[in-house]
């Protein structure tokens, strides 16, 4: 023990006397240093593993030791080599000239959000339009894009080349074309005294007007003709230029029909087999009919019902609020909102039966 004792204290006096010549900045450095050593140390107890640095206290000890010289390393008792922390340096350096020098990407700069929201709208509003007609469209407008970026934008999102999107759907047809749209069909009901009737209706797609056309115990070809006849002169009487007429495969529609609408300009669409959504505007109408007025009223004969479908088609055409037109009637627009507190705390509301209090209309008293 005596000599164990004698020679740590000649190794340390000789180690305080190189410590003479160094500076006070060396001293707290190494002392920094070897204090953090000791706490990576503290972390490991009772541990069997292997001391491990964290990045972080691989950067510590990185930025403290790398200014000291190197024999000051080699000389100072770290757990690693010196050789290990220049390198720790080194990488730090690295990262750290990476973060502030890092080079542009290769290839062409992204499009701009605006520029590529404007490519997918001219797509969405013109479904036949291909890359070469949308960048045309660009140029008009000013804006210098290469043909190759409209196609990458298209095939990023997806879009199918011109002549597969060009293909309209039904749903599209029906809308582009509500304007000049018309519908009819044939309704089956049962009076009270037995007799089946045939009531025909056409409906105007835009105004969702209808106009009951007749009803009658036998839809011979004579009686269908009269009535689509009625129908034309109503047409030009009220100024609608319908192109279309959509019904269903029935039997009870003559041949001759078409040729009669074709002499008005209108073209007869017929629907697909068995499949109703392609006249769901005048079967919705249908379902209303019967929920609002057959099912719902007692009818005598023939000359009863043509009198209920008569009351009927007016209340839907003046009075019944729509969903598809904002809550108006065909013939009748939603007035202002009431603003006045006194009319809201007051108001005074009529009340208007028609066939017997079947359907009620309600109006502001004069």
């Amino acid at each position: 023990m005596l000599l164990r004792l004698a020679y740590l204290s000649v190794t340390y006096t000789f180690a305080a006397l190189r410590l003479l010549p160094m500076g006070d900045l060396d001293k707290d450095i190494e002392i920094l240093a070897l204090r953090h050593q000791i706490t990576v140390l503290e972390r490991h107890l009772g541990a069997d593993t292997r001391v491990h640095f964290a990045p972080e206290d691989r950067a510590l000890l990185a930025a403290l030791l790398t200014s000291l010289p190197r024999e000051v390393l080699r000389r100072l008792q770290l757990l690693v080599r010196p050789d290990t922390v220049l390198r720790w340096h080194r990488d730090l350096m690295k990262r750290r000239h990476a973060r502030t020098c890092r080079p542009k990407q290769p290839g062409r700069p992204p499009t701009v959000r605006s520029i590529r929201t404007l490519i997918l709208r001219l797509v969405r509003e013109n479904p036949g339009w291909g890359y070469r007609r949308v960048h045309g469209e660009l140029a008009t407008l000013g804006i210098k894009v290469a043909p190759s970026t409209v196609w990458e934008i298209l095939k990023q999102e997806g879009l199918d080349p011109a002549p597969q999107r060009a293909s309209t759907t039904w749903a599209d047809f029906l809308r582009s074309q509500a304007d000049a749209l018309l519908a009819c069909d044939f309704i089956e009901t049962v009076t009270l005294n037995g007799q089946r009737q045939y009531i025909l209706a056409v409906i105007e797609h835009a105004g969702r007007r209808i106009r009951v056309l007749g009803t009658t115990a036998h839809p011979t070809v004579g009686w269908v003709i009269q009535a689509i006849r009625n129908l034309v002169m109503d047409l030009e009487h009220a100024n609608c230029r319908a192109r279309f007429l959509i019904r269903d495969r029935d039997g009870k529609f003559p041949a001759l029909m078409n040729e009669i609408l074709a002499d008005a300009g209108i073209q007869t669409v017929l629907t697909g087999i068995r499949m109703p959504r392609m006249n769901s505007i005048m079967e919705r109408w249908v379902q209303s009919c019967r929920h609002e007025l057959l099912d719902r009223c007692l009818l005598w004969n023939e000359r009863h019902l043509r009198h209920a479908l008569r009351e009927y088609e007016l209340f839907y055409n003046r009075h019944r609020a729509h969903q598809a037109l904002a809550q108006a009637a065909p013939l009748r627009t939603v007035p202002d909102p009431i603003t006045d507190p006194e009319r809201i705390t007051d108001l005074n509301i009529r009340r208007r039966d028609r066939l017997g209090g079947v359907l009620h209309e309600y109006s502001h008293a004069a």
